[in-house]
């Protein structure tokens, strides 16, 4: 007896408590997630930076032995002062021609700004540009991402509600089952036309790469991470780059409009009833009413995209029914235009 009552306690309790426990679960499985990705890097890039620090330690200690005019701390100096430079995108090799800052170069600066890409290979300089800079993303990633929404919402009209809607009356299939098939194919042909053909190019134009620091890159920079290890249009040859602000300019194009589509791939995921029902069970119990009636709301709409509901045809047919309120008080008009006549005595006397 006792244990029947204290299991249903504890069936009550988890309960009422789901939304709760799902969402700690939630904390407790990312901080697991973040702390085998540290371990897994550690162990693979570990050994390899200690192999690295060995190598530049021994390629130093040759260069003041072959250079016994040049002191350590004079190496010291000229090192730092190189390696301060090339973090502020200037190269100290003598065949650079690399510009930073010209139009091109700062279109280029700006797009990785404003979509938080930031790769870090080129930095203001000066105290009146980092100032500049705070301003112009305070105001412009705001704006970028305010853009990107109207520009994703649009695309989805096109690319995700309509098909969807189409082939589902055409078919006559679960919207549910339609839609995940649709959100596979998308992502598949984002990927092939975003991240393999545009790796494959990347082979052709920077020597230096093999075909995955190309794909590396280019899902470093959609994902909007932008380590920065790779940049593309950094050749310092001009035989190898001839035109590098058409270059950088085709990189540009090519940065905003796959972090469109990427956007669009990642809504229409975000939209599919599965995944709906999945985000519910981590909200509060208010949220998780209010986003079942949004959920309900965008299905109807879905439903009615471009296709003319009958119900409409069918309410405009019937009449309409007054509110007791209205008929209350076209009562109390018709009550006080008429006029009160008492009743005459002969009439009553017909009465009586």
């Amino acid at each position: 007896m006792a244990r029947s009552f204290t299991a249903g306690c504890c069936a009550r309790f988890v309960e009422g408590r789901q939304s709760a426990l799902s969402f700690a679960l939630l904390v407790v499985g990312y901080v697991a997630y973040l702390i085998i990705g540290a371990g897994l890097f550690s162990a693979i890039e570990l050994p390899y930076e200690h192999e690295l620090r060995r190598e530049m330690k021994a390629v130093r200690m040759e260069f003041l032995s072959n250079n016994t005019c040049v002191s350590e701390a004079r190496l010291e100096e000229l090192l730092a002062r190189a390696l301060e430079a090339n973090n502020y995108g200037v190269s100290m090799l003598g065949n650079s021609t690399n510009r930073n800052w010209d139009f091109v170069s700062s279109l280029f600066f700006t797009s990785t700004v404003l979509t938080t890409t930031g790769y870090g290979h080129s930095v203001p300089l000066t105290d009146e540009g980092k100032a500049f800079c705070i301003f112009y993303s305070l105001f412009g990633i705001p704006v970028t991402l305010f853009f990107l929404s109207a520009v994703v919402q649009r695309i989805m009209v096109l690319v995700s509600h309509r098909p969807v809607s189409y082939f589902q009356h055409r078919w006559a299939m679960s919207k549910s089952k339609l839609a995940t098939i649709h959100a596979v194919c998308l992502a598949i042909i984002v990927t092939t036309v975003f991240l393999i053909i545009p790796a494959w190019i990347f082979i052709t134009l920077e020597k230096d790469w093999n075909f995955l620091e190309s794909l590396y890159f280019c899902f470093i920079s959609l994902a909007t991470i932008g380590l920065g290890d790779y940049v593309p249009g950094q050749e310092q040859s001009k035989e190898n780059n001839p035109h590098p602000q058409l270059y950088r300019l085709a990189i540009t194009v090519y940065l905003l409009l796959g972090l469109v589509c990427v956007l669009v791939v990642v809504e229409t995921c975000c939209e599919l009833p599965h995944f709906r029902r999945l985000r519910q069970r981590f909200y509060q119990e208010n949220v998780r009413e209010l986003d079942s009636e949004t959920t309900h709301i965008i299905d109807q709409d879905h439903l009615s995209d471009q296709l003319s509901d009958p119900s409409e045809h069918i309410a405009d047919r019937l009449p309409v029914i007054p509110s007791v309120s209205e008929q209350a008080a076209s009562l109390r008009q018709e009550s006080k235009s008429v006029p009160y006549t008492p009743a005459s005595g002969s009439a009553v006397n017909k009465k009586q």
